[in-house]
């Protein structure tokens, strides 16, 4: 599988990465996603200390063991969570995420992270009092390199403007288009990498599309109306063949962008891993079908938090 840099650090991931939110608190069936993937030639895993509350990173941990160094494995704080009564708060203290990262590396039973994530954030945050916290894990060696999980460009720009980021994780599709708006030439300008999260859609850019749609669309997505989206869907699909699904043209297309290192997916199972892998197997998207899609899918703009 091809791997691209992430930013200008040392780290070199997969085009597509395992998302681990969605596997299940089953330990057994998680393992087997996660070796599958990871059998595949998918290198990248990412998790969040929110996960079910805390769990996810112990499953991923567990699931591992003896493959560690195969990985890179990725993981995000700032949300302050009580187990007990599932509840949480922002909180991007530099107190908070330096203590809480010892949580993350016990359930994950490694003593580093490749990749240390601020789970959101706001323009309100003591931002250099978050980039302390990171920069000060980077120098003790707990944690390789950090980044960002964010779509708010307010946000984003800061961190390109005061860090040492090397990725931002953000929502990016063929549905939701964003990005292209006014941060993936910005985050490319400065070796800065994409990690890209919903390249599917909640599967709606899946062979399962118009099904999905049904399940997920029904009152809309985003600012689209149930309508425009089964109608999207349904044109999407006439650009899909044998030999390139309409999975792997959503993936394809994210990808597409010099800034995204990797496309996320999440899975519950493994036939969703040998369907996203699939993609690999496919022919590259061609400028002409790409210029195509843009055509099928009207973009959207940042509504707030500019």
């Amino acid at each position: 599988m091809n791997k691209r840099q992430v930013g200008k650090s040392d780290l070199y991931i997969s085009e597509i990465g395992l998302g681990c939110m969605s596997l299940g608190t089953n330990e057994s069936h998680a393992k087997d996603i996660i070796d599958r993937a990871l059998d595949a030639g998918i290198n990248y895993v990412d998790t969040a200390d929110l996960y079910d509350f805390g769990e996810n990173e112990k499953i991923v941990g567990k699931a591992l063991k003896g493959r560690r160094d195969e990985v890179v494995l990725g993981t995000k704080v700032g949300n302050n969570f009580n187990k007990e009564k599932e509840d949480w708060f922002w909180d991007p203290s530099k107190a908070y995420i330096k203590e809480e990262v010892k949580e993350s590396l016990r359930r994950l039973g490694t003593d580093y992270i490749d990749l240390y994530q601020l789970h959101g954030g706001t323009i309100e945050d003591p931002i250099d009092e978050t980039i302390e916290a990171f920069e000060d894990l980077v120098k003790e060696g707990v944690v390789r390199y950090y980044g960002i999980s964010s779509i708010r460009p307010n946000v984003i720009r800061e961190y390109v403007k005061r860090s040492n980021i090397v990725s931002v994780m953000m929502q990016y599709s063929l549905f939701d288009r964003r990005p292209e708006e006014e941060v993936l030439d910005l985050l490319q300008e400065n070796q800065i990498s994409v990690l890209a999260r919903g390249p599917l859609a909640k599967g709606m850019l899946s062979d399962r599309g118009l099904e999905k749609v049904e399940e997920k669309a029904q009152n809309g997505h985003l600012s689209y109306s149930y309508n425009e989206i089964k109608h999207m869907v349904e044109n999407l699909q006439d650009h899909a063949t044998e030999e390139r699904s309409l999975q792997a043209i959503a993936l394809q297309y994210v990808l597409k962008h010099p800034a995204v290192a990797s496309a996320i997916f999440g899975a519950s199972s493994i036939e969703q891993v040998d369907q996203n892998v699939s993609m690999l197997d496919a022919k590259d998207l061609e400028s002409d079908l790409f210029a195509q899609l843009q055509q099928v899918t009207r973009p959207i703009v940042y509504q707030k938090h500019r």
